[in-house]
């Protein structure tokens, strides 16, 4: 590596630049030999533990406050300089008033024997000088290129999934680096083009533009201009860049790297064209767009064959799960264990996701959407659909899982475990529990649902449901008239309307569990004979609070 693309890679302040810059009154106690590493900050902190708020490499300034009084026992400043270490502080810095005129001999001994530089700051030095000190260190330029990379980096991943990847990455490269960019697919056909100006777009053809700046546009290069290196670039092999000089439409020198399959297969190429050549910087920018330009051909051409082959197989021969022979359905597990990154033996689950706040606003753009659920559920088989997503996952969806969906705004039906062949009964399963999710906002797993009509309705649906069927009986102002019509109304119903063991069960004569239900069916305006009328009660009493004993409230026997 050359040394300028050393020291621009770099972009970091090492303990021994920060403490050349600072005072000269400051005293060195103990050097831990760490000089040679990172600084990430400085932080003043007087907390007993200030590590559960740091990150490693800073430098910790103290005016010894924890160190008073039980703090300054020789146990309690070691135990306090064991944490600094196990957290990657750089070093240590210790003021002078005003708590103390000299640090502690505790203290310098604890940093001795966990080695962490220690580091005498007097009262002349206050820490905001320290602080600044360092700010304007990050200020040199290899902080500011190291940051520069880093935004860059940053830019070219939100292109990577924004609609049209490959134009935006071309996009931010011309922003970020003074060239213009072509890219050619196999075929020598442009894809898509950038120019310094901002112009983007794609093409068959060589079309038309003015020149942007000191840089030609690439719609202003003749594509016969490019043949010999265009022809270099696809006919060769392996990792390579390939040059060529143009004079016209102005002096340029142009470069190409080729776009290769993971077995090396010629998929494109990347053209650029500058008026002088690029920085160290600037070129590792262009190698980040070729990495991704690569991975986004290889995506679309040869990364994916096994999704393909089977949405092709499935669409065509849709009857194909299950009418199909052993060897054709071993060739179905097989593509689809390639897709979900599984093997042929292993269960399924499948997955639906609905947002948890429906009228919220938009989300990210299908394509970002398809792609989180493709890395969180490490699945290809991911689907978009009007309520959210639906993905078919080798993974169990554990509770981290879920909680990093929830944390996103979305709730998950995760199904039970199932079979290559049940995969369409398990999506009518996760299916038929998302109206419940979507209604109490809270995420369901198949296999721990009650699968009865009370347990797939739900509280809250059930809750409505009481309300509604049973409103005239529990609107009563009378709580003890309500609690025994609705103790006779539950158990008439779960004896299956027999008046004798209603009457046994509850310790009442018939003629009173009679009068009482004809009572219960003339306020609900019912007919309690019909068998629908009975079984929707029935449920609905299911979501109603425990009322006190009828006997509390009912007629004696001697009626």
């Amino acid at each position: 590596m050359a040394p300028e693309a050393a020291v621009e890679r770099l972009g970091f302040v090492t303990l021994e630049q920060f403490l050349q810059k600072l005072p000269p009154e400051l005293r060195i106690l103990h050097d831990g030999g760490n000089g040679a590493g990172m600084l990430r900050w400085v932080e003043p902190s007087e907390l007993e533990d200030p590590t559960p708020y740091l990150l490693d490499g800073e430098f910790i300034l103290t005016a010894g406050l924890p160190f008073l009084g039980e703090g300054g026992r020789e146990g309690k400043v070691d135990a306090y300089v064991e944490r600094l270490v196990g957290a990657g502080v750089g070093a240590l810095g210790f003021g002078l008033e005003p708590y103390f005129d000299a640090v502690p001999g505790t203290v310098l001994a604890a940093c001795r024997r966990h080695n962490l530089t220690l580091v005498e700051f007097p009262r002349t030095v206050p820490f905001a000088a320290i602080g600044l000190a360092f700010s304007q260190l990050l200020e040199s330029d290899n902080a500011r290129v190291f940051r520069q990379l880093a935004d860059t980096n940053r830019q070219l991943m939100r292109a990577v999934l924004s609609a049209r990847p490959e134009h935006e990455l071309l996009a931010a490269l011309v922003q970020r680096v003074p060239v213009w960019a072509l890219l050619v697919g196999a075929d020598g056909r442009i894809r898509a083009r950038a120019a310094a100006d901002g112009r983007s777009g794609n093409s068959s053809g060589t079309g038309a533009a003015g020149p942007a700046g000191n840089q030609a546009p690439p719609a202003a290069v003749e594509l016969s201009a490019l043949q010999p290196l265009l022809k270099r670039l696809l006919g060769g092999s392996g990792p390579r860049v390939e040059m060529e000089s143009l004079e016209e439409p102005r002096p340029s020198t142009v470069f190409g790297h080729p776009l290769r399959s993971t077995r090396d297969a010629n998929l494109g190429a990347l053209i650029l064209g500058s008026g002088g050549p690029l920085t160290p910087a600037q070129n590792s920018v262009v190698s980040s767009v070729v990495g991704l330009l690569e991975l986004l051909v290889r995506q679309r051409t040869s990364g994916s064959l096994a999704p393909s082959q089977l949405a092709t197989a499935l669409l065509l021969h849709p009857d194909s799960v299950a009418s199909g022979g052993t060897k054709h359905i071993n060739g179905l597990k097989d593509l689809l264990a390639q897709s979900i990154s599984s093997t042929r033996s292993a269960q399924l689950r499948v997955v639906q996701g609905v947002k948890a706040e429906p009228g919220g606003p938009a989300g990210d753009s299908p394509v970002r959407e398809l792609l989180q659920w493709r890395r969180m559920f490490d699945t290809k088989l991911v689907e978009i659909t009007d309520y959210g997503f639906a993905a078919i996952t080798r993974l169990k969806v554990d509770e981290a899982l879920l909680a990093e969906a929830e944390e996103l705004g979305w709730r998950l039906v995760i199904g039970d475990a199932t079979e290559f062949q049940a995969l369409a009964s398990a999506y009518r399963r996760v299916t038929s529990l998302r109206a419940r999710v979507q209604a109490t906002g809270r995420s369901a797993r198949v296999d721990e649902v009650t699968w009865s009509v009370a347990g797939l309705l739900g509280r809250e649906a059930g809750t409505m449901l009481a309300a509604r069927l049973l409103e005239p009986v529990l609107g009563q102002e009378d709580p003890e008239r309500r609690a025994a019509q609705l103790a006779v109304l539950r158990t008439w119903l779960g004896e299956n309307g027999s008046w004798d063991a209603t009457a046994k069960a509850l310790g009442l004569h018939r003629n009173s569990v009679r009068r009482q239900i004809n009572a219960v069916a003339e306020l609900l305006e019912t007919d309690l004979n019909q068998a629908q009328v009975r079984a929707e009660l029935w449920f609905a009493l299911q979501y109603v609070d425990e009322s006190p004993p009828a006997t509390e409230a009912a007629p004696s026997q001697s009626e």
